[in-house]
């Protein structure tokens, strides 16, 4: 396997390469969003070893992945001549098959478990059965399910309570790439040679996830490449935003409604807010949870107040960059052409995709502050603004980030979107002082507030920059976080 295939996953490689060597038998499942690579990264490890795989199909129904599951089967030689009737007969032949190769471990490799897992079709307990009822003593059984729900995998496979409970043997969540991983990705296996500005702006738009990653073509800018991809419904990306939904939801459109309102409410918004704006009532609030669950949505506590009190962002950059950017400006593939680069880096949309990389990267901002070994709590403050026509809030509510440190100080974290460095003039070095003294009287305690500026070039020195404490680069956002 060639090392470069396998940007930043090295410790889940190792942990997976340990759970198929080990004396017994496993039941490993890896999740994670569409397109993050756990096909892949299992398809390296076993290459052709699976003795058997099988991959569900979205939106199909219990009959349809039944035919499938047995067509699978016999490819490898196994299953009856008729089609199983039930999930249930379908294990029973896959378990006979397994035990008649007389080999010492065999290995099962299901991909999409939770599209298989359809209504009524008692998959769960079928799977279950086969799991629990493997006591053979000459074969051990690799039992590898993945799943690009991540809601299905946390709550129905990890958290069931009935015959799965406590039978998965190890959990491996497979996160998108960092800046770090994917500047080695883009210029290590796709050759691109991109600089870290292109980096960053690559990463504004497809965020860490390989699958999208892997669209771009070398030779081309990361203009012509967006516009390759995103330029019309037929493009490779074209309609990625609303399949990525729907796979995932039932009633995907309630679930776009809250994605819809929070890419038009840059500062956030509390769940009494979104429950109003969307006309969710009821247990309809739990999409709130679901989508932070599945890495759409990230919540924030209100520095010291309660769980009710917490503020949602929208932090899926795929999501941010489609309804922002996408939507609003695709006609056609000949005059769609976009350019971060070119675009005003005060721009709401510039800033606030920034603000949600930096928020992907707490750890290195932390290595650079030099606060790894602080005991800290991580909060969003902003305070409210009014909209615009459209319904929108200007850039400069931006949320702060505020990081409440064990050490009687808090960084008020600022995060500009700049191609150069970043200039302070009259203005906005009085509307800064304000937000600070706004926060201030908005929280107790008698902790030292250091204004901190995390800007991909610093803070021109001038005048006023004396008010900057602290300062994080775009060099510091790349940066490996070394071990404590």
């Amino acid at each position: 396997m060639e090392r470069a295939l396998m940007i930043g996953r090295e410790a889940e490689l190792a942990l997976l390469q340990r759970r198929l060597n080990s004396p017994v038998s496993e039941f490993v499942a890896v999740y994670g969003r569409r397109g993050v690579g756990k096909t892949y990264l299992v398809h390296q490890l076993l290459g052709e070893r699976p003795d058997f795989e099988y991959t569900g199909s979205c939106r199909a129904g219990a009959r349809v992945q039944l035919k499938q599951f047995h067509a699978a089967l016999k490819r490898r030689g196994g299953g009856d001549t008729k089609i199983p009737q039930s999930w249930f007969e379908a294990f029973s032949e896959l378990k006979q098959y397994l035990l008649g190769l007389g080999k010492d471990k065999v290995v099962v490799f299901l991909d999409e478990l939770p599209w298989m897992a359809t209504a009524k079709s008692s998959f769960k307990a079928a799977l279950a059965y086969f799991w629990n009822g493997w006591n053979s003593n000459r074969t051990l059984l690799k039992l590898v399910a993945c799943g690009s729900s991540i809601t299905w995998m946390t709550d129905k496979l990890l958290g069931d309570p009935g015959g799965l409970y406590g039978r998965v043997s190890r959990a491996i969540y497979l996160a998108p790439f960092t800046l770090r991983e994917t500047e080695l990705y883009l210029n290590e296996v796709k050759g691109l040679h991109y600089g870290r500005e292109q980096v960053l702006e690559c990463y504004l738009s497809l965020g860490g996830i390989p699958y999208y990653l892997e669209q771009l073509k070398a030779g081309k800018s990361l203009e012509h490449n967006l516009g390759a991809l995103f330029g019309t419904g037929h493009s490779p990306l074209g309609e990625e935003f609303e399949f990525l939904y729907r796979s995932l939801f039932r009633n995907s459109n309630k679930y776009l409604k809250v994605v819809e309102y929070l890419a038009r409410s840059l500062s956030g918004r509390s769940r009494e807010e979104i429950a109003r704006a969307c006309r969710l009532t009821g247990g309809e609030l739990s999409i709130l949870a679901k989508l932070c669950k599945e890495d759409f949505l990230r919540a924030f506590l209100v520095p010291y107040k309660k769980e009710r009190g917490r503020i949602y962002h929208l932090c899926d950059q795929l999501s941010l960059f489609y309804l922002s950017q996408v939507k609003a400006e695709r006609s056609s593939a000949a005059n769609f052409r976009m350019s971060i680069s070119q675009s005003d880096p005060k721009e709401a949309w510039a800033d606030y995709a920034f603000t949600q990389v930096c928020l992907q990267h707490l750890p290195q901002i932390r290595q650079a502050l030099g606060i790894t070994g602080v005991l800290s709590k991580v909060y969003a403050w902003s305070v409210p603004a009014p909209k615009d026509e459209t319904g929108s809030v200007s850039s400069a509510t931006q949320p702060a980030l505020i990081i409440d440190r064990a050490d009687s100080v808090m960084n008020f974290c600022e995060m500009k979107y700049s191609h150069d460095e970043y200039g302070i003039d009259t203005a906005s070095e009085r509307s800064l002082r304000e937000r600070m003294a706004q926060f201030r009287r908005s929280v107790s305690g008698k902790k030292t507030v250091r204004c901190t500026l995390i800007t991909p070039y610093g803070v021109r020195q001038d005048e006023h920059s004396a008010l900057v404490a602290a300062q994080v680069l775009l060099d510091d956002l790349f940066c490996e976080v070394k071990p404590l």
